[in-house]
This record gives structure tokens, C-alpha cells and sequence, in this order.
């Protein structure tokens, strides 16, 4: 049986949740073969007849067709930091629509109450200081240089974190939180603490690594989506860059070139 046709107005809810759907995605780490699956199925399930989605490095276009009638709208993408909880969400919510579960006002309400679930920033620096000293021990550091990565590591990630909070840009974010990193951990050789001080210098900027965007540029590009896919390597080039430099300045002003 064929899909009733909607109305102009359902047409234009229809292709607002859709792209209100993808945009949340898009700026919180989404790969762009899921932005476009989770919209192109969230509009044939809300009825209309085929779904077409642009999807661009900082703008999303989606166009609905129902009854010969296409709707077009636009918006602008904004990185807002990777969650997980709200791409996961996202899912479950255009999941619960396919099954019956939502129809489009209680789709639209669930979509609202969508925020994204961040942990208390003392937790964070506690953890990610926890990981790159464990990275320095599996790089064979001593207890010692364990201890430097850690207060390093999140000495850092107690500046990003703050960096976050003012809107600075992600490369002046990335540069600082390097250089803090490095200048922490560069205390270690200075003052001769442990047998390992430069596994800590090289340990304590893991959490710099842009793993998540260069993952999904790598996974744009194989699946297709060129343009998205460059975009998010060159900035994941340019978060690194950002990175290098932070650690060099930190090398040249404390005199010490561990990792030469």
C-alpha cells in the first residue's frame, strides 16, 4: 500500500526534524555515512517519498519530496566536541521512530531533549592523567616518570579544559595545552627525577592525539564523502601542527631536547 501523502506543512516538520537530527550528529563526531543513514531513514519513516542529504564541512542541506512537493533547507555545522552519548541518542531515537514507537511531535520532543552528557572536569583530568601514565608505563617508564606523566597529563588537561570554557580557537587550544604539557613534564629531566623523564615528555601529550577526526576522514573518504573527508583530515593535520609547535616552543624555553 502506498504512504499517504503529507501535507506542506508535516513536509516542512518532516525535513526540520531531519536535519535538526543530522546536524546534532555532525557536531558531535558523527562519520558522514551515518549523518546521511539516520536522516535518509528518519524521513521515509515519518512518511515522505525519498530523502536527498548534501552533506558539506560546515553546512548539511536536506531536501524532502512528497506528492511532487520538495522542501529545501540548509544549516550551518558548528563543532561542539565529541560526545558519544548524543550520537547514540540520535540513533535511538530515529530507531524508536522506524519502529513505530514515535510519531513526529514526540519524535521532535525526544530530539529536544537530547544535551550532551559531560562528566565532572575534575574526573576527566583525573582519568585522562591516569591514561598517558599508563601509556608511560607500557613504554617501560619507571614509577617516577608514571607520576610525572600524571600531573603533566593533567596539569594539561586542567588547561584545556579551561581553554574549552573561554572559546578559545582548537589550534591556540591544542598549542597551549602542548606546551603546558611538555613544560611540565621537561621538570622531570631538569631535576633529574626517575630513570625515565623523556618516556614522560613523550607519554604526557597523548591526550592531544586527534584520533576521532582522523578516524572519521579516513572513513569519509573510503566511503565516498571526498570532500568531508579532506576537510577533517586537514584539520586533524592542523590540531597536530598545532601540537608540534606547543611542544617545540616548551623544548626551546626550559633548553631541553628530550626526544633528539
Amino acid at each position: 500500500m502506498a504512504k499517504p501523502e503529507l501535507d506542506e506543512s508535516e513536509q516542512r516538520d518532516v525535513t526540520r526534524l531531519c536535519i535538526q537530527s543530522g546536524l546534532l550528529l555532525m557536531q558531535h563526531g558523527a562519520e558522514s555515512a551515518l549523518v546521511e543513514s539516520v536522516i535518509r531513514r528518519l524521513g521515509l519513516a515519518l512518511g515522505v517519498g525519498s530523502v536527498e542529504v548534501a552533506i558539506m564541512a560546515n553546512a548539511l542541506t536536506v531536501t524532502t519530496l512528497s506528492g511532487g512537493h520538495c522542501i529545501t533547507t540548509v544549516r550551518r555545522n558548528e563543532d561542539r566536541g565529541i560526545n558519544m552519548h548524543v550520537v547514540t541518542e540520535t540513533q535511538r531515537m530515529m530507531l524508536s521512530v522506524e519502529a513505530g514507537q514515535l510519531d513526529l511531535a514526540r519524535a521532535m520532543s525526544r530530539l529536544e531533549e537530547i544535551k550532551p552528557y559531560k562528566y565532572p572536569r575534575w574526573l576527566v583530568v583525573v582519568l585522562i592523567g591516569l591514561s598517558c601514565a599508563c601509556f608511560a608505563r607500557l613504554g617501560k617508564a619507571d614509577w617516577t616518570g608514571c607520576g610525572v606523566t600524571f600531573v603533566a597529563a593533567a596539569v594539561a588537561m586542567a588547561a584545556r579544559q579551561q581553554l574549552a570554557h573561554l572559546h578559545f580557537s582548537p589550534l591556540v587550544n591544542f598549542f597551549v595545552t602542548a606546551f603546558v604539557a611538555t613544560s611540565v613534564a621537561a621538570q622531570g629531566l631538569i631535576y633529574k627525577l626517575g630513570e625515565t623523564p623523556k618516556i614522560a615528555m613523550a607519554s604526557c601529550v597523548l591526550l592531544l592525539v586527534p584520533g576521532v577526526p582522523l578516524i572519521n576522514a579516513v572513513s569519509d573518504m573510503v566511503k565516498g564523502y571526498i570532500n568531508t573527508g579532506i576537510s577533517r583530515w586537514t584539520m586533524a593535520t592542523l590540531l597536530t601542527i598545532s601540537t608540534c609547535g606547543g611542544i617545540v616552543l616548551a623544548m626551546n624555553v626550559w633548553k631541553v631536547w628530550a626526544w633528539l
